[in-house]
């Protein structure tokens, strides 16, 4: 039996280990599968249980080729035959780890999360490593890929902020040599604002063998608010998150696709550290838990800025409702005005932006679709690609504390990617070559019979 389909691939340049879908006639029941190239390269393919359709069977590879590629399936593949490249399972580093993979690109942890307020509490990516330099992009695990934030954390709500006050459910789709497709589920905690309440979501990852980027998508409930004086309907922030050690960047450039255009500095974070030391010194809490936190407030200039947010957050139940919403009504009022003022003018520039050189080393660039952090010294980049453009970006490069942060939202915790949007992110030396990257992404190879 031969069974056989053409790749082709409509952009100029190479793929490195592209992931490819196709579909043969016949239910073949076999989890492997051989198939070769027209090199006559003996190529492992994966069947695919998710989707299955009577009469077809669903099959993935990740190939490298230029321009064509014919791939003939050949015969099963006996799982435990010696010498089957793939995906392997690790031994996790934390407690909360759900799986550690080798993908043959990353080292990469993905954690459920423990609900403890912390930054080490966060689920999603909490590790990951790149194979080809061996640098680690989140060696604490006080951080984390992937985690998704407004309109859940903003100032209206009381900052509730789901990855790190939320455990996930994670459900094992896919499984093998080729392809790890998980799909986590949780509940939202329930913040100030009623029309956000009892939320549930859903976040799919997909990672494949070699492929130097991975996949996801968010679901959320349907719901409808007012953040920052704006409707909000359906759309979240997604933040990825990378940390270098106080004073190094492991980014310190940012590029949007076709240019950059952004305003610098983020008033709001000023408003907010104005408030926390306002209410560290004038507030009448007498609670344990206030007490806790005004005296790790006490050098506010040193203390890690979770700590600020979090003393504003309903979940940490540090000051009471009545007095949480009066200070977070100030906060939003004063920074509603402060982010419309002319002073800080929109720079339109071709040229990547030196984040960490601007007012409060935050810029929030306007809609795109392809972008990228890299480092100068080294090449390394992110490049992120979203199916739909997000409508802003909030990237902070604070040389300071080592964090680096890419967010679709806008100013004031104003979220602005469509919910159900599919998410690419592809890491390597990519820096002088990220649109490339970038068009690959949004562009795959297409696929018919051969």
């Amino acid at each position: 039996m031969t069974l056989a389909v053409a790749i082709t691939d409509p952009l100029a340049g190479h793929r490195e280990r592209e992931p490819i879908v196709f579909s043969v006639a016949g239910d073949l029941p076999q989890a492997l599968w051989w198939a070769r190239d027209d090199a006559s390269n003996r190529v492992l393919c994966q069947r695919l249980t998710q989707d299955r359709r009577p009469g077809e069977t669903r099959f993935i590879a990740t190939v490298s080729f230029s321009g064509q590629l014919r791939l003939t399936l050949e015969e099963p593949c006996e799982p435990g035959s010696a010498c089957i490249p793939g995906i392997t399972v690790l031994q996790g580093k934390e407690a909360d780890c759900f799986v550690r993979l080798d993908t043959g690109a990353f080292d990469l942890e993905l954690c459920r999360g423990t609900a403890q307020g912390l930054g080490s509490s966060k689920w999603g990516i909490r590790h990951f490593r790149s194979l080809a330099d061996d640098f680690e992009l989140l060696p604490s695990g006080n951080n984390a890929i992937g985690g998704f934030y407004g309109p859940f954390f903003t100032p209206e709500n009381g900052l509730i902020n789901p990855p790190e006050h939320t455990t996930v459910e994670i459900e094992t789709l896919e499984r093998g040599q080729v392809l790890h497709h998980y799909r986590m589920h949780g509940t939202i905690p329930d913040g100030l604002l009623d029309e956000l309440k009892g939320k549930r979501f859903s976040i799919d990852w997909v990672f494949t063998h070699g492929t130097p980027f991975f996949q996801r998508r968010y679901q959320v409930d349907p719901f409808q608010t007012v953040i920052n004086g704006r409707s909000v309907t359906n759309k979240i922030t997604v933040g990825d998150e990378f940390e270098g050690g106080k004073g190094k960047l492991v980014f310190d450039r940012f590029a949007a696709y076709g240019g950059t255009r952004y305003r610098a500095g983020d008033p709001y974070a000023g408003e907010l550290v104005a408030m926390v030391a306002e209410t560290v010194s004038g507030s009448t809490n007498q609670s344990r838990k206030f007490e806790e936190f005004r005296s790790n407030l006490s050098d506010i200039e040193s203390a890690h800025w979770d700590l600020y947010w979090r003393l504003f957050c309903q979940w940490e139940g540090v000051l009471g409702e009545d007095e949480l919403r009066e200070r977070l009504a100030r906060v939003r009022a004063a920074s509603h005005v402060k982010a419309e003022l002319t002073d800080r003018q929109w720079v339109l520039t071709d040229r990547p932006v030196d984040v960490s050189a601007v007012e409060h080393e935050t810029i929030f660039p306007g809609p795109a679709d392809k972008t990228v952090e890299f480092d100068t010294a080294t090449g390394r980049a992110m490049v992120w690609w979203t199916s739909q453009p997000s409508g802003a970006f909030q990237i902070v490069q604070r040389r300071q504390s080592g964090w680096v942060n890419w967010g679709s939202n806008g100013e004031n915790e104003c979220p602005e990617l469509p919910v159900g949007v599919e998410i690419k992110t592809a890491y390597g030396h990519f820096a002088d070559c990220w649109q490339a990257v970038a068009d690959q992404l949004e562009t795959p190879p297409t696929v018919s019979a051969g």
